[in-house]
This record gives structure tokens, sequence and C-alpha cells, in this order.
């Protein structure tokens, strides 16, 4: 009854929204045909006296994934750039001679800390090919000066701001929102530091949960200060000493006599200066490229039907079914594809993820080691997150790479079940009778609390689910599982940190990891095809490149906002499987 209730009534929403979508898409139609059409009918081509473009701005993902089209209007971002294509369009550039220099704007990007890592040392072996790095800003936010750091221009405008504050990590806390529609979480967990559940039963962080965060916001901090400092060839002193000062607020000017930028440059003067670089009149257009772009006119793909190296990206949260992240069911079948394949000789499986389903994580861990009794080697790389789940699939490979800012560890294991009553019965008035032939013949319901033998079956259920991937860390990294128990508890360790403990192997990104594999099997480190194989379908590219998309999205959300996060949240809860090995959502600033 309640799940048709729930069904009904994201149906209504749902119904209310497409009816809107669908009286916009007409006109959304007709211009997305011509823009696709015409991009379909012309090839990317680069030219001489080219440029390589990163636009740092807004979310930047993984790798580039197919999406349902309500999906991607729900979700629309119009930025398209991937750090897979960035870190692949660096190494093919270093030594194009039609690419000039690679000039970074930075306009607030959503990066993780260790995909700009990697991204710093790809500009960086970039930089040893001889070729010039710009940057440009109008205000540069902590991680994009990050990056921007290693440009041998960097330039300000006249009226902005460079931000170096720190690092802090936040979490969100739900439960006064829970408690004010009626909702209780029912947790079952195991380890002291699994602070997943924290969000949903507490108001604010526990002292274990504020202690790992410290550590990790300590040890991300290190690097980016150090990182900034060596690139401006400044003492790591000076950096310290301006991030409690909100430099933010300071006249541009300071900015260069601290020698953070170079120079205070408009935007229209750095495109000047851009055209002096590659000998461009000033009448004509400069020849900026993409990272995208420049890969597809590369024809760098290697083929499929030739030996090579499969590269799987893992990449969101694990779960049991759906159309994002990593789907169990869909991973699962990929992978055993793969080891079939007799073309396929290694995999380099690229895991960014903070877990989700423990389910899910055990088939995909299962999958993998039929991939190993092939006798094929498996190396695991690991970028922002390979935490609870995400260290789950990865803990059984041949060789663990991770950055040094990567988040991972979280091996603990918890069950969230929702008591909807207080919703349901009590501000709703629904009430609910029930008819068994044997206790717990209905199972666990969600509109009433958990009995205490229905809460003691969950207990050793999740205590056998954290048994047993304890066992398979224990296996997989050759450790006794004591040792493996007292480094788990749910607690999160940062990359250095991990590879001291013996959770991973080696501190390096995706490309030092697809290179080590490569020479153990004597292949060139071109010989690699990326998977899953996706083709952006006609009308995603035609959505992204719709500028009418934003009104499609303001009339279907035509509830409020605060209504629509309640929903969707609600949402959430309902569909998530109910032992989970995750870990909390924290937003690194």
């Amino acid at each position: 009854m309640l799940k048709r209730f729930f069904i009904s009534l994201l149906g209504t929403v749902a119904g209310i929204w497409i009816s809107m979508f669908l009286v916009i898409f007409g006109g959304i139609m007709l211009v997305g045909v011509a823009v696709s059409k015409g991009a379909a009918d012309s090839s990317v081509k680069v030219e001489k006296k080219s440029i390589l473009y990163f636009d740092l701005s807004g979310n930047i993902r993984e790798r580039y994934q197919t999406q349902p089209l309500l999906s991607l209007i729900q979700n629309f971002e119009s930025q398209t750039q991937t750090l897979d294509d960035m870190l692949r369009s660096l190494d093919l550039a270093a030594y194009d001679d039609k690419i000039d220099g690679l000039y970074i704007h930075c306009g607030g990007s959503s990066l993780g800390v260790a995909s700009r890592e990697e991204l710093v040392e790809a500009i960086a072996r970039f930089k040893e090919s001889g070729k010039w790095v710009v940057a440009y800003s109008d205000s540069y936010t902590q991680p994009d000066y990050l990056v921007a750091s290693l440009a041998d221009s960097l330039y300000l405008n006249p009226v902005g701001s460079v931000d170096i504050h720190g690092i802090g990590g936040s979490t969100p806390f739900f439960k006064g929102l829970l408690d004010k529609v009626g909702v209780k979480m029912q947790i079952i967990k195991v380890g002291t530091f699994k602070s997943a559940v924290e969000p949903y039963i507490l108001t604010s962080m526990s002292e274990p949960a504020r202690l790992q965060m410290q550590q990790y916001c300590d040890t991300i901090w290190a690097y980016v200060s150090g990182t900034i400092a060596e690139n401006r060839d400044m003492p790591v002193q000076r950096i310290h000493a301006m991030a409690p000062e909100m430099i933010f607020t300071r006249a541009a000017s300071t900015f260069v006599n601290d020698s953070l930028v170079d120079a205070l440059r408009y935007e229209r003067l750095v495109d000047e200066r851009l055209r002096e670089l590659t000998d461009i009149k000033s009448d004509k257009e400069l020849r900026l490229v993409s990272p995208a772009d420049y890969i597809s006119a590369s024809g760098s793909e290697y083929s499929s039907a030739k030996d090579h190296i499969a590269v799987y990206y893992a990449v969101g949260e694990i779960s049991d079914a759906g159309q994002e992240g990593i789907i169990g069911p869909d991973v699962t079948a990929d992978i055993i594809e793969l080891a079939d394949d007799k073309k396929v000789r290694g995999l380099v499986l690229r895991v960014n993820s903070p877990g989700g389903s423990a389910f899910a994580s055990e088939q995909i861990w299962e999958a993998l080691q039929y991939f190993k009794s092939k006798k094929k080697p498996l190396y695991v790389s690991m970028g922002d997150y390979a935490a609870s789940g995400g260290y789950y699939i990865s803990c059984g490979a041949d060789s663990i790479f991770a950055d040094r800012t990567t988040i991972t560890g979280s091996i603990g294991v918890f069950g969230m079940i929702p008591d909807f009553s207080g919703l349901v019965t009590d501000r709703l008035g629904v009430n609910f009778s029930t008819v068994e032939t044997n206790p717990n013949g209905a199972g666990i319901s969600t509109t009433e609390s958990m009995t205490p033998s229905q809460h003691a079956a969950m207990q050793q259920s999740v205590e056998t689910i954290y048994d047993l991937f304890t066992s398979r860390v224990a296996t997989g990294r050759k450790m006794d599982i004591d040792s493996v128990k007292a480094i788990a508890e749910g607690r999160v360790w940062i990359g250095s940190r991990a590879l001291e403990l013996g959770l991973v192997d080696r501190l390096g990104s995706l490309d030092t990891t697809i290179a080590a594999l490569a020479d153990s099997l004597g292949l060139d480190t071109d010989a690699v095809v990326r998977y899953p194989l996706s083709q952006e379908k006609f009308w995603e590219k035609m959505l992204r490149e719709s500028g009418n998309l934003d009104m499609a999205k303001a009339a279907a959300n035509g509830l409020d906002a605060e209504t629509m996060r309640q929903l969707h949240f609600i949402k959430r809860l309902r569909e998530m499987a109910p032992i989970q090995a995750r870990m909390e959502e924290v937003y690194i600033k």
C-alpha cells in the first residue's frame, strides 16, 4: 500500500513535469535538430597554431556517460568536459606540432582533489615537452588555482581575486528534516568510525568522525599548499600564512606583489597575448580546441579487435539497479564479458566511488575474481574516492594504485531501515492492519518500528557481511584478519596513509597504473580500450547544445524547490538497499 502511495505521488509529479516539458520540447527540437545536424555534417579539424583549451567551470565528470533522457533534463549541466578527456588530450598534444600550448580558463569547477592531483601531474608532463601554459580567471577559487599555479603565465582580471583559505569539509545532517516529516531511521552498523549513518540519526558530527575528517583535511592541505608553493617558487609557510587572512578580499594588485599571479589583465588582453604566442593576426579567431574535440580529431582510439588493456570506469554510487552510477548487474556482466574476450590481456579498474550496496559490491568482487581466474592481471586505479563498497570491489586486485589525496578504506557495513509511521500514520492518518501465519510472516515493514527480534536478525546480517568484507580484504591484501579489523571499523584513510597501512600498493595516477600494467604485459601504453563503450546519442547532443534547456527545466520543476528536495530525499531513502557499504557524504572546500 505504502509503496503504491509513493509510486502514485511520484508518478503524478512526473506526469506534471513531463507535460510541461513536452510543450517546450517542440521548440527545443527545431533548434536542436539544426544544431545537431550542423555538428554531424562537420568533422573537427585541428590546424597549425592551435591551442588546447580547458574550461575549468561547472561540473566536470570523470568520464562521459550516457544518461536517460529525463535524467539528463533533470540533472542538466552545461559543462561537458571530462577528466578523462583532459588527461588524454594533454599526453597526445604534448608532442603534436599542431598544438602550440595550453590555455586554462578558470571559472570554478567541481573536480575532486585527487582528480586535480592527476591533472597537475599531466600538465607537468605537458610542460616537459617545452610548450607553454597560460591561465586566466576573473577570480580564482582555491581548487582551480591549484591547477593554474603550474602556468608559465598566470593572469587575473584587474578587479578579480585569488582565494586561498585552507581545507575544510562539511557533512549535511538530515535528522531535523526527518523529524519534521515524521520519518525515523533504524540503524544497524559495525564499526566505531562508520559515520555514514550519522547524518540520519544525529544533528552534528561525532568525535570519531570529526577526528578522521580532521586527519584527512590536514593531509589534503599539506598537498595543496605544498604544490602551490612549489609551482610559484615560494616557501610553503607563506601559503600557510595567507590561508587565515581571507585574501580574496584584497585589492587585486597585492596578488601580483605576493607572486600569486604574474600580471593583471582583462580577458580581451589575454586573448591578445595568446595571438602573440601563436602568431595569429589580431583580426583572426584563436584556434581553441577542447579536449573532446581534440581526441575526436586525433583518431587515437585503439581498436578492440587487437590485443589490449581494458580500462573499466566504475564511477558513482554502487547500487543493485538503476540507470546511473555503478549498477551491480551491468558491471558484473561487463567484467565477465571482458574476462572471456581473448583480446583483453589485462584490466585496469578505475574506481571513483564512495560505495553503496553491499550485495552489488560482492557480485562485482566475484566477477573480478572470475576475470583473474583467466590468468589475466587486474590492477586498480583509485580516483577521488574508493571507499567502503568502492574499496570492497578494489581489494582483490593484483596491484592497487591511489593518488596521495584519494579517500579510501571505510571498511565497514551498516543497515538502514526507514520507519515512515510518523509520516504516514501520525500525520497523514493512514493506518495498517496486518495478518500473519507466523511472526515476521509479513516481513519487516516500513510503516512501523522493527521488533526486537527483527533488529537482532538485522544486526546479525550486518555482522556477517562485515566479516565477509574483512575476509575479502585480508585475502586480497595478504593480511591476517586481525590486522584488517584493526584498521577497518569504517575508518576513512587518505591515499598516502593507506599506502603505509598496506591498503594500497603504490601512489600514482591512472596513467601510472596503465603504464605499469602495460609494462608487465609487454604492451605499448597506447594499447588501451576504455569501457563501458559509450557514444553520445543524438538527443543528448541536441539537448546539451540547445540554449532553451534551462527554460524546460524551470517549467519541469513546477513544484517549489524545497518540496522537490524533500520528495527526492524520501524517494532516495526508499530505493536504497537496506544493507550498505558506503562512506558518508563529505563536501571538501
